[in-house]
């Protein structure tokens, strides 16, 4: 049975844990591998780990760093960036890794997302959709390359394909909202919803429980993703890892999803 998630969201960038604003000016809030560690005790449901600056760069992904992450790592754990083959998602989940994001590289070449599934199962294939509302006429659009290159396409079209392609999840994530920590963009996480039956994770926002509550009562077995409420404290985002504790964790689903 699905039930909903709460999942912490790491930016790595240069090996360091990072945050970032609408993509931009980012912040170092310390060593990924020290925070697994203390979600690891927090008891978290998933963790999604994003090299940002991979696919920019051209770079393959870090396999190293990748190994380390999966060592520690004591639940489930989604490792996306740099990932343009079937021979690189092999590689990953054989380090022990559950599920591999990938963004760009599915748009580029829609036959991966085929191929992977085919090779490490429909439920370890997640695509990561980056989405900006245009300027004008209020429609979205997904950007690549760390918000960076437009691609021209509709976050819906492409969630469809993607999961007619054999994808098992889609992460929507809201570039427009990223860190600044106001709430989900609801409207385009229900345009997804409405248009794909895989499991959906939202991502981009969030600043509070109230948050993710909200976006748990509206869509229930939903996958809620946040970076910044998990990484920062107070309003002077004083840096401090945290996580809803089994009681919180209790009232924001168990009591407010509607679980079929």
């Amino acid at each position: 049975m699905l039930r909903p998630r709460i999942i912490p969201c790491l930016l790595v960038r240069d090996k360091g844990l990072v945050k970032t604003i609408n993509f931009k000016n980012h912040k170092y809030v310390g060593d990924p591998l020290n925070a697994v560690r203390i979600f690891n005790e927090k008891e978290v449901d998933e963790l999604i780990v994003l090299d940002i600056d991979a696919t920019k760069e051209k770079r393959e992904p870090d396999y190293e760093m990748i190994d380390h992450l999966a060592e520690e790592c004591r639940m489930p754990l989604c490792y996306g960036g740099g990932v343009k083959s079937v021979e690189q998602v092999q590689r990953i989940i054989e380090l022990g890794v559950e599920k591999v994001a990938i963004s760009s590289g599915a748009l580029e070449n829609p036959a991966l997302v085929m191929d992977a599934a085919r090779c490490v199962g429909n439920q370890s294939v997640v695509i990561v959709l980056d989405v900006k509302k245009c300027l004008t006429g209020g429609k979205y659009e997904v950007w690549t390359h760390n918000g960076q290159k437009a691609t021209g396409k509709s976050p819906v079209e492409l969630a469809r394909q993607m999961e007619r392609s054999g994808a098992g999840e889609i992460v929507v994530n809201s570039i427009d909202n990223d860190g600044l920590m106001k709430g989900y963009d609801l409207n385009l996480v229900e345009k997804i919803r409405d248009s794909i039956s895989v499991p959906l994770t939202a991502l981009g926002g969030a600043g509070s429980l109230q948050d993710i509550r909200q976006l748990i009562i509206k869509y229930g077995a939903i996958g809620a993703a946040a970076g910044s409420i998990f990484v920062f404290k107070g309003v002077y985002r004083a840096v401090l890892i945290s996580y809803p504790n089994r009681l919180e964790k209790d009232e924001l689903i168990e009591k407010n999803c509607r679980i079929p």
